[in-house]
């Protein structure tokens, strides 16, 4: 058993870098992409054609769309943590600024992030998988 005396905690805790809508945003997509290890990955342009689901559904199927064509989208493999892990990846702070521009409406933050990461053919397709996802959370 370890003892922690209070001399030992620090004074103050630094402020979160990303807001709680965001960390739940990532989490979630953590949780989608866990589960989507055991599918088969798909096609980016496949994945986006199979998607006539409900209302109801339709913020899972989006998330299970975008996680398991990721890392074609990307052109290689995207580091994802599991949920509530509080590391934070390269692809996981572009993932969470990606969903922030695309609920905020931001043309230029998406026009870059898109283009930094994203090959121009699965550029739309991914816009269009993270502008339906991110409807679901309050990212401020």
């Amino acid at each position: 058993m370890v003892a922690i005396r209070l001399i030992d905690l620090p004074d103050t805790v630094a402020a979160p870098e990303h807001s709680l809508g965001a960390i739940a945003l990532l989490n979630y997509l953590r949780f989608i992409s866990m589960s989507c290890r055991s599918k088969p990955q798909t096609n980016l342009f496949e994945a986006c054609a199979l998607l006539h689901v409900a209302r109801s559904t339709e913020r899972d199927a989006h998330a299970d769309a975008l996680m398991r064509c990721l890392n074609e989208a990307l052109g290689k493999p995207a580091k994802l943590f599991g949920p509530a892990t509080t590391e934070v990846s390269f692809d996981e702070k572009w993932l969470m600024q990606f969903a922030l521009a695309s609920k905020a409406q931001d043309e230029a933050s998406l026009q870059f992030l898109l283009n930094s990461r994203v090959s121009p053919e699965n550029r739309r397709l991914v816009r269009f998988l993270m502008a339906r996802i991110s409807e679901y959370f309050s990212l401020v």
